[in-house]
């Protein structure tokens, strides 16, 4: 069975990125040099699933201080309390919780990373992740799909383009690189959305 064991950011500068993370979220994420060339929506988001909305603002807050910009500011809505913001790197950051009421003492912590790919076709990539040894643990129809995760890793979910870059802040168009390289224990391949997935057997966001 393949699982996502690391996800590698794309930056200009990977001492700015690491320190940004550390500072920001409290996570160790890996990280590259690259001068790859992108516009608009890259396509995916990192979401930071927590427990109640203080810890939500916890983390937005240092995120900002740290140099984030705000794409969708924090807010309850029908499914809970979350907001998004572009780290200084480019890449989109989520953080949600299901609760719209703190149900005990302020904290940082964090209980999922999820993965978030925005694709052209949710069916077809779906077909495509299982025929490469990815197994789903959920699926609604062309509407969102997720995968199943080893214990404390990396989850993986596909969601339309359009919808991804709405529930973001930002508008869906988008050119070039994604900026983004995912490692499994599998062998390399590249998804149909362009998605390039590496051969790696150590964690990177931790």
């Amino acid at each position: 069975m393949t699982f996502v064991k690391s996800v590698t950011l794309e930056v200009s500068d990977p001492l700015a990125a690491k320190a940004f993370y550390t500072a920001a979220f409290g996570v160790d994420v890996d990280v590259r040099a690259s001068d790859a060339e992108t516009t608009g929506f890259r396509a995916f988001t990192m979401s930071l699933v927590v427990s109640q909305p203080s810890t939500v603002d916890s983390l937005i807050g240092t995120a900002l201080d740290g140099g984030a910009t705000t794409l969708k500011p924090t807010e309850k809505s029908f499914w809970g309390y979350g907001g998004s913001v572009r780290a200084p790197d480019g890449a989109i950051w989520k953080v949600s919780c299901s609760s719209k009421k703190d149900t005990g003492p302020a904290t940082r912590k964090i209980d999922d990373i999820v993965l978030l790919l925005g694709v052209a076709d949710v069916k077809a990539s779906k077909r495509f992740y299982v025929e490469n040894g990815l197994t789903v643990a959920k699926s609604f129809g062309g509407k969102y799909v997720q995968f199943e995760s080893a214990p404390n890793q990396i989850k993986l979910a596909l969601y339309p383009r359009r919808a991804l870059a709405k529930d973001a802040g930002l508008a869906p168009e988008g050119t070039g690189s994604h900026r983004i390289v995912i490692g499994s224990e599998a062998e390399p391949f590249t998804d149909p959305d362009g998605f390039v997935w590496q051969t790696d057997s150590i964690d990177a966001i931790s």
